[in-house]
């Protein structure tokens, strides 16, 4: 009886993408033995590619639209289209620190705005199911601007219309709701994060990620008081109390924002990336499962996507390996709950070189990893 193979690789950040790990490894597979049946699913987990991965994987189709950058620019982004009404985004496509200069990184004055404009693209197109995902931002606005840009009205004490940007939280003091995008309360709504953290406090949006945005110490103590007001003022006028929400304080609180505007469900990126591609279906019918990463280390146990495949295949009693662009841990730094989950833990570097080698040959080390392992699986099978 033939082997078959499910092959869920997340990208090698800065060298594959996910699709082209996934391509390589089937590639190489195949010039084992021609006979193994391979199939092939790109894995994310929210961050960047996720809407490639997803697109590609599932053969949809790009919009590209040109919306409001973090600082008020034009940028071009990308909504990914899939099964004809679920649009996928990427919020640092629009909203992402990686397009902001060093020299110009300030949180007080970015904005998730071009977010807002992407969902309200996809909206206008006739899409009722989004997937959000929010890494990568340059913003700490609590998703104020993307809901301003669906509508969403916030006014000062004056009654006045407040602007864009993280140091407006602290003027909030009234939300008008009533010309919201009419097609939100018919769309369902589901945020990919691979963090959990709080809105607020010394664990929250703005203490921990805006000083990688440019925040000086006053500007995280400005920021954390706008968002704790900001908090106050949704569960004033909205009736949600979004303090304790897990996984609020993502993306500079567009987590908390997409939520309280939106409904949207705050979900691990990995869980709906596996539910989108119907993950669990594929993975009953096959006898070995490959993922990998671009660097595996204890990060990967905290929800990366390596994680989630490998708790998925355990349902079902299937073995799993990962081939890496790196391995940092041993078997015997992981602890005994998941020390079995993978059957091998593979680098594709297999001796000493500098990391722009390594990236430079990524492509060739990946396929000569690959046909080793499978070279090794095979005998194997047969014993």
């Amino acid at each position: 009886m033939k082997s078959k193979i499910l092959v869920a690789s997340d990208k090698y950040k800065g060298s594959l993408s996910a699709v082209e790990v996934c391509s390589i490894i089937k590639d190489a597979i195949k010039k084992i033995d021609g006979g193994i049946d391979v199939v092939v699913s790109p894995m994310a987990d929210g961050g960047e590619g996720t809407v490639e991965t997803l697109v590609e994987s599932q053969k949809g189709k790009y919009i590209v639209s040109n919306v409001t950058g973090p600082l008020g620019e034009k940028v071009k982004a990308r909504i990914g289209i899939i099964g004809g009404d679920t649009a996928i985004i990427e919020m640092a496509s629009a909203s992402g620190l990686a397009l902001v200069p060093k020299e110009k990184r300030n949180p007080m004055e970015t904005t998730t705005y071009g977010t807002g404009e992407l969902i309200k693209k996809a909206l206008d197109i006739g899409c009722r199911k989004v997937i959000i995902g929010i890494g990568g931002s340059a913003t700490t606005d609590g998703g104020m601007g993307m809901a301003q840009a669906l509508g969403v009205k916030f006014y000062d004490s004056c009654s006045n219309l407040l602007g864009f940007g993280g140091r407006q939280l602290l003027k909030l003091k009234r939300i008008d709701m009533s010309n919201i995008h009419p097609a939100v309360s018919n769309t369902e709504f589901n945020v990919a994060s691979d963090v959990d953290n709080p809105l607020t406090g010394k664990n929250g949006a703005a203490y921990i990620y805006s000083p990688q945005k440019g925040a000086d110490k006053e500007m995280v103590k400005k920021l954390d008081l706008g968002l704790i007001n900001f908090s106050k003022i949704i569960k004033k006028d909205l009736g949600k109390d979004i303090s304790n929400l897990k996984g609020a304080g993502a993306a500079g609180g567009l987590g908390a924002g997409l939520h309280a505007f939106l409904g949207a469900m705050l979900r691990p990126g990995t869980d709906i990336i596996i539910e989108a591609n119907d993950l669990e279906s594929k993975i009953k019918e096959v006898d070995l499962v490959i993922t990998g990463e671009g660097a595996m280390d204890k990060q990967t146990f905290f929800g990366k996507s390596s994680y989630g495949v490998a708790m998925l295949a355990r349902k079902y009693n299937i073995p799993v390996i990962t081939i890496n662009g790196s391995v940092f841990i041993s078997r015997g730094e992981i602890d005994r709950k998941n020390a079995s989950l993978f059957c091998g833990n593979f680098s594709i570097i297999k001796k000493p070189m500098k990391l722009e080698n390594a990236v430079k040959n990524s492509r060739n080390l990946l396929e000569s990893a690959t046909r080793e392992i499978i070279t090794f699986y095979k005998c194997i099978k047969r014993c």
